[in-house]
C-alpha cells in the first residue's frame, strides 16, 4: 500500500460504488437470473482490479489483469443472445490475450534474472544492476505490449470501440478510469525498470501521441455518441502514455 496504490483505490472505488448505483436502476427490467449474473460480473470485476493495484508483487498482478480481462469479456457479451455482441466480447478477449502473452513473458524473463517477482525485493538497487541494457529493454517493450492490449493503444485499440456493445454501465466501467488504466498503473508501478530504457521510452511517446491524435481524428468522424466516447477515450489514454514517458524521461535526465 504507497500512494500510487491509493490513488487508484479512490479511483477503482469511487467510480466503482457509482456505477453500481446507477446499474441497480439501469438493469431493473431484467430477470432475477439474469439481475444476479450481471452484478456478479460487475462485482468479480472490482476484485480483479482491486487485486491488480493491490498485489505485492507481478504474479498476483497478473492474475488481477487477467480476471479483468475475463470479466470484460462476460461484460460485453452479457445480452449474449446478439451474435454481434458476441464477437464483440471475444475481439476484446482475443486482443487482450495478444497484448498478456508480451506481459507473460516479461515475468518469465524477470523471474530467470532475479528470481524473483515481489516489488520490494526487484527494485532495489543491487537487483537492478544485475539486468544488462539488453534485458531492460526487451523486459519493458514486452510489458509495454501487455499494456498495449489492455490499455487500447496502437495497434491494439479496436477492441475498445467495439466494447460499447454491453450495456452502458459496463462501458462506463471499462472506459472510466478502471480496466484501460491497468496499463498505466502497470507501467508507473515499473517505474525504475522504464527509468533505465530510454530506448523504451521513445516507443512509448511515439505510439502514445500517434494514439492521441489517431483516435481523436477518428472520432470527429462519429456519429454515434458512445463511439465518440470511445475514440476518445483511447485518444486521453494515448496522451497519458505520453505525459508518464515525459516523466520518466525527466527522471533519466537528472539522473
Amino acid at each position: 500500500m504507497d500512494q500510487l496504490t491509493a490513488v487508484f483505490l479512490l479511483i477503482i472505488t469511487g467510480v466503482g460504488f457509482l456505477i453500481h448505483l446507477y446499474s441497480s436502476a439501469y438493469m431493473h427490467e431484467e430477470t432475477a437470473p439474469h439481475f444476479a449474473r450481471y452484478f456478479a460480473y460487475l462485482n468479480l470485476f472490482v476484485f480483479s482490479m482491486l487485486l491488480l493495484v493491490m498485489g505485492a508483487n507481478f504474479l498476483i498482478m497478473f492474475i488481477g489483469w487477467e480476471g479483468v480481462g475475463l470479466c470484460s469479456y462476460l461484460l460485453i457479451g452479457y445480452w449474449f443472445k446478439n451474435n454481434q455482441f458476441n464477437y464483440a466480447a471475444r475481439k476484446a478477449f482475443v486482443m487482450n490475450r495478444i497484448g498478456d502473452l508480451g506481459f507473460l513473458v516479461a515475468l518469465f524473463w524477470i523471474l530467470a534474472k532475479a528470481g524473483t517477482l515481489t516489488y520490494s525485493e526487484l527494485f532495489t538497487p543491487a537487483m537492478m544492476s544485475s539486468f544488462n541494457s539488453t534485458d531492460i529493454t526487451a523486459i519493458t517493450l514486452l510489458l509495454f505490449v501487455g499494456a498495449t492490449g489492455k490499455s487500447a493503444q496502437i495497434p491494439l485499440y479496436t477492441w475498445l470501440p467495439d466494447a460499447m456493445a454491453g450495456p452502458t454501465p459496463v462501458s462506463a466501467l471499462i472506459h472510466a478510469a478502471t480496466m484501460v488504466t491497468a496499463g498505466i498503473y502497470m507501467i508507473a508501478r515499473s517505474h525504475l525498470l522504464y527509468s533505465l530504457a530510454p530506448f523504451t521510452n521513445q516507443i512509448i511517446a511515439i505510439i502514445g501521441v500517434a494514439t492521441a491524435v489517431f483516435a481523436a481524428s477518428i472520432a470527429l468522424k462519429q456519429n454515434d455518441i458512445k463511439k465518440v466516447l470511445a475514440y476518445s477515450t483511447v485518444s486521453q489514454l494515448g496522451y497519458m502514455f505520453w505525459g508518464l514517458v515525459l516523466v520518466l524521461m525527466a527522471v533519466q535526465y537528472s539522473t
